[in-house]
């Protein structure tokens, strides 16, 4: 396979993996939404397969790049693909873990509960869906743009939901196992998103490498076809 070929490959393989993590997210605040939480943990694990599945693939065609020489496609590249992979296998891992823990929760608790989840699943989903543009695109920009808003939204959001998880066990101290599930759930979707952040850092410092490299040293044919400009009558090519 051609290495332009192969990358093009690569980058796919990581938006579908994108792709399935914004499926399982959906799937959890359209859950939410309804307040119908049956068969969600069902759903997002058929996901999760998919997304293991996937990266085993892909790690397997990063280290067939790295093994064959390189022609048109960074070692770097490969490296930041093989690299990326286990942070977006994460990412499935805890979105399915979001939803086990709604559908176990949902008959013991009242809805204000569940659909603390919302706003930042909606914070996450917009997440990926900016890391995707920035891979797709190669846009350095929006791979810090993903960087900030874990480090600055995503934790805000966090916080707040343990606030809310805390106020309800003071309120009512009984529930604490609801309560600890709660804290959780706002914990499993902190670390999602520090997972996409990591993505999209490993994305900025190759987009950066890319920009500094020194331009690619001219082809054989190249150098010859300058060799006879400089000097036509060079091999019988001179002039009529």
């Amino acid at each position: 396979m051609l290495h332009s070929a192969r990358a093009t490959l690569l980058t796919s393989g990581l938006l579908r993996m994108i792709s399935i993590a914004l499926e399982q997210l959906g799937a959890v605040r359209a859950a939410s939404e309804r307040a119908e939480f049956a068969g969600l943990s069902a759903v997002t694990n058929s996901l999760e397969s998919e997304t293991d599945r996937l990266e085993r693939d892909i790690g397997e065609q990063c280290l067939q790049g790295f093994a064959q020489p390189q022609s048109g496609t960074s070692p770097e590249f490969y490296l930041m693909v093989f690299r990326s992979l286990a942070h977006l296998e994460r990412v499935g891992d805890y979105a399915f873990g979001v939803a086990s823990d709604l559908e176990r929760l949902a008959p013991r608790t009242r809805s204000a509960t569940l659909q603390d989840v919302l706003p930042i699943t909606a914070h996450l989903t917009e997440m990926l869906e900016l890391l995707a543009y920035a891979i797709s695109e190669h846009d350095l920009d929006a791979a810090r743009r993903v960087q900030q808003m874990d480090f600055e939204d995503v934790d805000a959001l966090y916080e707040q939901m343990l606030r809310a998880s805390l106020t309800r066990l003071r309120e009512r101290p009984e529930d604490h196992e609801i309560a600890l599930a709660a804290s959780r759930i706002a914990r499993n979707l902190e670390r999602l998103g520090d997972h996409v952040g990591h993505v999209a850092a490993r994305l900025e410092r190759y987009l950066l490498a890319e920009a500094n490299r020194p331009p690619r040293a001219a082809t054989a044919e190249t150098e010859t076809a300058e060799r006879l400009a400089i000097n036509p009558g060079k091999n019988g090519a001179g002039p009529a």
